[in-house]
């Protein structure tokens, strides 16, 4: 974390909390932000997971007493104006007229001030900033997390519901198998960066000021590579073709990303790797569809069975169930089996049988005369409304 960051970021208002928030307020904010940005539930939301970084940068800080001591008393005096260049009060003349050298709030000795200036500020500063201000200790740049990497998977309709371990082969960065990652020579070992003696970090003074910056020579790493791998070249990564095998849970939707913790690029010289995530796509199936976890049906019966009613025997995706179609039952009429839909987040939809009367298209001719004595004997006009209307006028 930057100076820059930690100054201006507000870390308060990112959680939506208080200055003054209790621990228990400041955890109740953060798990509800946390989870309802969470890139799981906001799949392709960069703005989503954009903020679920910032939420869980802020908590990282002040769910941490000490951290958050730091960050509040940081806020205070570079919030206040306190801090300027040449010193306080913009003129560079402390209370009574005293001057204050930039270099006592950073463990320096203060000039025309009685004794000197070191701890203090500058232990807390040095503790914040890892000394890039000059004084305090500094800090070893860490090695870079490993990037987050994206693939596919085709899944069948069953598949997709019931849930399934896929194999993916992938072409992806991975660990030099020939250094283990360091990027020396087998044989050979990393050693310290005499630049900037392994701490990662130089530092140049500017007048009052000491900035520091990654070590150019190590990259911010603290080591150096005299004899690099030649198959990595001293990178600790090569480009490998690699099969992981994924679980791909119950119930999946066609379009929707899956995160797999650590399965990304390997991070440089051991760092942690990056997460992999798993586009799903879904084929379609010859006799049903899915809304959400409910699945739909649609089975055709005769005008007899529709009239008289019957009982039907239909399909599911676990085998058969029986469908009982009452008397008068009209075409386009939507049954409910309950519990023979898809299971997903331990929630299991229904199956919607959707019946349509199936109209012949040829009739023997025994089949066309007991039609036609039904028609003869069945009085009831079928359209009343429109007969209705058709008479009214004229």
């Amino acid at each position: 974390m930057s100076t820059k960051d930690f100054i201006e970021k507000d870390y308060y208002a990112a959680l939506g909390v208080a200055k003054d928030a209790s621990a228990t307020e400041i955890k109740k904010s953060y798990r509800a932000l946390a989870r309802d940005l969470h890139p799981d539930k906001n799949p392709n939301n960069a703005a989503a997971e954009a903020k679920f970084k910032d939420v869980s940068e802020a908590y990282d800080v002040l769910s941490d007493a000490k951290r958050r001591g730091e960050y509040d008393e940081a806020r205070r005096l570079f919030g206040s104006g306190g801090f300027r260049p040449g010193g306080f009060g913009g003129a560079g003349a402390g209370p009574g007229g005293q001057t204050f050298d930039i270099n006592d709030l950073f463990g320096g000795a203060a000039t025309g001030g009685a004794g000197t200036g070191t701890g203090g500020l500058g232990d807390l500063f040095g503790g914040l900033f890892g000394g890039g201000m000059g004084g305090g200790t500094q800090t070893r740049t860490r090695p870079a997390r490993g990037r987050d990497v994206e693939t596919e998977a085709t899944l069948s309709f069953e598949e997709a519901v019931r849930g399934v371990t896929v194999p993916l082969r992938m072409q992806s960065p991975g660990t030099c198998r020939n250094c283990s990652g360091t990027g020396a020579k087998p044989g050979t070992a990393p050693k310290t960066c005499p630049t900037c003696h392994g701490a990662g970090v130089t530092t140049r003074n500017q007048g009052s000021f000491a900035f520091s910056e990654p070590c150019r020579d190590c990259r911010g790493s603290g080591t150096v590579v005299d004899d690099p791998c030649p198959e990595c070249r001293g990178s600790g990564v090569t480009s490998q073709t690699r099969t992981i095998t994924v679980r791909i849970p119950a119930g999946v939707k066609a379009g929707q990303r899956i995160r797999i913790a650590g399965k990304g690029s390997p991070g440089q010289r051991g760092a942690p790797a990056g997460d992999l995530y798993v586009v799903v796509h879904v084929g379609g199936h010859d006799l049903f569809t899915r809304s959400g976890n409910n699945l739909a049906l649609a089975v055709p019966i005769s005008y007899t069975e529709a009239a008289l009613g019957t009982s039907v025997r239909v399909p599911t995706l676990d085998g058969a169930v029986t469908l009982k179609v009452p008397a008068g039952t009209a075409s386009g009429q939507t049954f409910r089996i309950k519990g023979k839909g898809v299971l997903a987040a331990k929630q299991t939809g229904d199956l919607m049988v959707t019946v349509e009367v199936a109209v012949p298209k040829a009739l023997s001719d025994d089949a066309r005369t007991a039609l036609q004595a039904y028609a003869d004997a069945q009085a009831e006009d079928p359209r009343p409304t429109i007969t209705e209307a058709v008479r009214s006028r004229g």
